[in-house]
């Protein structure tokens, strides 16, 4: 494993057990970007944003990203990018979430999922509501909960968190791989 998974795996691990013990792990980082790249060449790219970048980051994506350190991962079959991922974490009520965005070479989510979450299991997201998202893309009347995405009942907060990353993770897509101006 390179010194940078290793790292990553650490933090990964720091994250979820540094809550209250009720973390709850479903895949690591390196397991989870396997499987939605399969047989792929998975390439690290560690990025400091730019003041500019951050600042259209933040414009497009109505968030604060909270810091220009940035690791993104670069699916490569040949010479060829088969896809783009970035795992985010994030807290939804109180506790972290980690959740991995996998975009397709033209800047459409193709899958989200929930690699760790702290809070109670009745607000975790189901996959038929993740796959919501599949296809969407960075607009400006996109991606909106309960306008273009669904509420999930119980658990607005989760939704919240979900959807707002997600308009956060295609910003940052678009500016650092998507060629925004």
């Amino acid at each position: 494993m390179c010194r940078w998974c290793l790292f990553m795996s650490m933090i990964f691990c720091f994250i979820c057990f540094a809550t209250d013990g009720t973390a709850r792990d479903f895949k690591t980082p390196e397991q989870a970007l396997k499987d939605a790249f399969p047989g792929a060449k998975i390439e690290v790219k560690n990025l400091i944003l730019s003041k500019d970048q951050l600042e259209k980051i933040e414009r497009l994506s109505g968030m604060k990203l909270g810091t220009r350190l940035v690791s993104w991962y670069i699916a490569k079959k040949g010479n060829n990018v088969i896809g783009y991922a970035y795992i985010d974490s994030h807290t939804v009520r109180t506790h972290p979430e980690v959740v991995l965005y996998t975009i397709t070479p033209d800047g459409k989510i193709d899958l989200i999922e929930v690699l760790s979450f702290n809070e109670p299991l009745e607000y975790m997201p189901d996959e038929n509501w993740l796959r919501l998202f599949r296809g969407k893309e960075l607009t400006p009347e996109s991606l909106r909960l309960r306008k273009d995405i669904p509420n999930m009942t119980g658990a607005t907060l989760t939704s919240r968190a979900i959807t707002d990353n997600t308009r956060k993770v295609l910003a940052m897509w678009k500016v650092i791989f998507g060629g925004e101006r």
